[in-house]
């Protein structure tokens, strides 16, 4: 037992153990995620975000020291989000067939999303606080904590939410459009990025390069009309830090 923990002393040490482990534990996930035939329940990055959770806190490693490792995958969020518009330059005949359905789309998606937090926190018992908090929870993390700072919300807190959101969208969202009867791509991967941000937009490019470009557009799109929206519909609705008048 001593030379085990030995061992993991030593690797611990080592910036690129986590790094690997990250890849590991994302690649597992992607071949359950096959071997289920694509069941929603075992989306691969659900399954890596409660598996690493779980590694951590077993080996009560923090979170500094994970990130210190695994910060490149961290860094590759940027040119990745960036390659999101390749699929949609591939795709731009079909949007511009869809602009107007699409603005509509967005427009509603934005609101709903806002108004559904609000109000079932609301209903649920939340603080106003907690409220706010909740409003931009369907827009990709750092724009959503921002939003949340400015109206007076938790950032930490909407981080959290955000992370959720995208999970639950993840998980949910094909199973639901497949209810739902939705076949067309297009429409289903605007459902999902206006839903799940990018989360939601892996889930996405994995049913078709035609889903990815629209998921990846309306990340961008939504982080941009929930920017605008939730300041106003927060003041349309009195909604304070202190709570409501």
């Amino acid at each position: 037992m001593d030379k085990i923990g030995g061992i993991w002393v030593y690797l611990t040490a080592s910036p690129l153990l986590w790094l690997m482990l990250t890849l590991v534990v994302y690649l597992a996930g992607q071949w359950l995620f096959r071997r289920s035939g694509g069941r929603a329940l075992f989306n691969p990055v659900a399954l890596a975000i409660a598996l690493l959770a779980a590694l951590l806190l077993l080996t009560g490693t923090p979170y500094s020291t994970y990130f210190a490792g695994a910060q490149f995958i961290h860094f590759l969020l940027g040119p990745a989000t960036v390659a999101l518009a390749i699929p949609l330059y591939q795709h731009w005949n079909r949007v511009r067939q869809l602009l107007l359905p699409i603005s509509v789309g967005l427009l509603a998606g934005s609101i709903t999303a806002i108004l559904s937090a609000i109000g079932l926190a609301w209903l649920l018992g939340g603080s106003s606080r907690t409220l706010l908090s909740l409003a931009p929870k369907s827009v990709t993390t750092p724009v959503a904590m921002g939003i949340a700072e400015k109206i007076g919300g938790l950032p930490s807190l909407t981080a959290v939410m955000v992370i959720l959101t995208g999970v639950v969208g993840a998980v949910a969202a094909p199973a639901l459009l497949g209810w739902l009867r939705i076949r067309d791509e297009a429409v289903q991967g605007l459902a999902i990025g206006v839903a799940a941000h990018g989360i939601g937009t892996a889930r996405a490019l994995q049913i078709s390069g035609m889903a990815g470009a629209f998921a990846g557009m309306a990340i961008g799109l939504n982080a941009l009309l929930t920017a605008l929206l939730a300041p106003l519909i927060v003041q349309w609705l009195h909604l304070t830090p202190n709570g409501l008048p």
